[in-house]
């Protein structure tokens, strides 16, 4: 899943060329991928209890006590039963695909009732006999395995197509403000998100008008229905911050009338877009509760049980090696085996990061010869050539072994073994509006900042990799970032 380092977007005056070569409506675009959806997991299915079969009843020698045939064509008569439990569970809805975990949960949850449904169908067909527990054990763990590969495989095309043009969705922005500005760029610059966005509806803004340095504003409040018409636009996305209470009616009241058009309603708190928002009643009155992590209830639990399943057995089988490099620092030179960073965590919560010591003792009196180094350092906190680096400290930092240490945080909870690169208070204010956002989530050891230049990256180039990293979390996009995180320690690219 390779991530571009300079992430682009399209100006409202060049549509996509490939967008006019797939122009599907939304019902179009619905049959089309409930049928690839569809077709494909009954595939999977099919595919899963086949391989059971052959592996149960043509490679293993145990009997079974039924005649093998009523098995395979037992399951094929229950892939329909299984699609439809899939669908109860909404795994063809919208609301459900191309985002987040949840697809894969309900995925599981699916494969496990279709085989609970089988073991039942089986107990009432043949009360003499008793199903193969092997054949039950492989058909559950082939179907979720080749169903889950399927989901996500499909998923990565989904979005190469969108990324290409396909499949979106013309979408208009209405409020040009600060507010609807974030939105479009995080809209547009998300490959996931589905949407085009044609340009901006502002009744402060001249027609045709450049705004936020990519769109146009394509007219008035008064002439959104033309807009919609002229563009055919299917998401009209509104910024609240930026329309009075009246003007928003009116709008509901517009397109109350147009069924293929979808109104969204932005949460007004465009600083916060990557936190998550509930909406809870309180005596019938709805209010959004903002959630301070970005991670919460089922995702959150996975992320720290792989970080813990990976933090403890590290700690364990790299002891000795821990053992070693502190040898090799106190021979070095004098000073403490460990350094402690003070750095930002979840919520702004201060805490130590640990990492073995690269630098002097005295590196500050080290550093006060070179006053032109001193003043690069408090503008990027980081130098190249740093003086106050030891022997030892150089090889470290070179293959980011003087990071190991920050395993213990991992432990302790205050990090994560993958999430955005470490901030310390004195860096917050090159954060500008996005500090917050960056402090949704528990810093991690790598990261997409790791795998993509390290130390040379500009501040610019770290908080867009964090907060692409926070926008589009998954477990699947953790995974290669710690396979690509082998390669790029190797490369020692940025390591300094």
């Amino acid at each position: 899943m390779p991530l571009p380092l300079t992430m682009t977007t399209r100006s409202v005056s060049e549509k996509p060329i490939l967008y006019k070569v797939f122009p599907l409506t939304i019902p179009q675009r619905r049959v089309f991928v409930l049928a690839c959806l569809l077709s494909g997991d009954a595939v999977m299915l099919g595919f899963a209890i086949w391989l059971a079969y052959w592996l149960r009843f043509d490679e293993m020698v145990y009997r079974a006590s039924l005649w093998p045939k009523v098995y395979i064509w037992q399951a094929a008569g229950m892939i329909p039963i299984w699609l439809f439990i899939f669908a109860s569970l909404q795994l063809y809805h919208p609301r459900i695909l191309f985002g987040g975990i949840e697809e894969y949960t309900r995925v599981f949850s699916g494969v496990t009732t279709g085989v609970v449904v089988l073991v039942v169908l089986d107990f009432l067909l043949h009360t003499e006999n008793v199903v193969s527990r092997g054949w039950l054990i492989l058909t559950w763990l082939f179907a979720l395995t080749f169903v889950w590969l399927f989901r996500f495989a499909f998923r990565q095309i989904i979005y190469l197509l969108r990324w290409r043009g396909h499949l979106l969705s013309p979408a208009l922005i209405v409020g040009a403000n600060d507010e609807g500005c974030a939105l479009g760029e995080q809209l547009q610059n998300s490959r996931a998100s589905g949407l085009y966005i044609v340009g901006f509806v502002d009744d402060n803004y001249p027609h045709r008008k450049p705004i936020c340095d990519k769109y146009f504003v394509l007219g008035k409040v008064a002439d959104l229905n033309a807009i919609i018409q002229a563009h055919q636009v299917e998401e009209v996305i509104i910024a609240p911050t930026a329309v009075g209470r009246e003007k928003l009616l009116g709008i509901f009241h517009s397109l109350n009338a147009r069924p293929n058009v979808n109104l969204r309603l932005s949460s007004g708190l465009f600083e916060i877009l990557t936190t998550g928002l509930r909406v809870k009643e309180f005596a019938s009155v709805p209010l959004i509760e903002v959630q301070k992590t970005r991670l919460t209830g089922e995702e959150a639990f996975i992320k720290r049980t792989i970080d813990y399943l990976l933090a403890i057995p590290c700690l364990i089988l790299l002891s000795p090696f821990f053992l070693l490099i502190a040898a090799l620092i106190h021979l070095d030179s004098t000073g403490p085996v460990f350094f402690r960073r003070r750095v930002m965590g979840v919520n702004g919560r201060e805490f130590d990061a640990l990492k073995f010591r690269t630098m002097h003792q005295d590196g500050e009196k080290i550093l006060e010869a070179y006053p032109e180094l001193k003043e690069q350092l408090s503008k990027e906190h980081k130098l190249k050539d740093d003086p106050r680096l030891t022997r030892l400290g150089r090889f470290l930092r070179r293959y980011s072994l003087d990071e190991l240490p920050q395993l213990f945080n991992v432990l302790f909870g205050q990090m994560s073994i993958v999430g955005p690169r470490m901030i310390s208070p004195a860096e917050m204010d090159k954060y500008g509006k996005w500090d917050m956002n960056l402090l949704t989530v528990r810093p991690g050891i790598t990261g997409l900042w790791q795998v993509s230049g390290r130390s040379d990256l500009t501040y610019e180039d770290r908080v867009r990799l964090d907060m692409y990293y926070i926008r589009n979390w998954s477990i699947w996009l953790d995974i290669y970032l710690l396979l690509a995180t082998f390669p790029a320690v190797i490369s020692k690219k940025g390591a300094y």
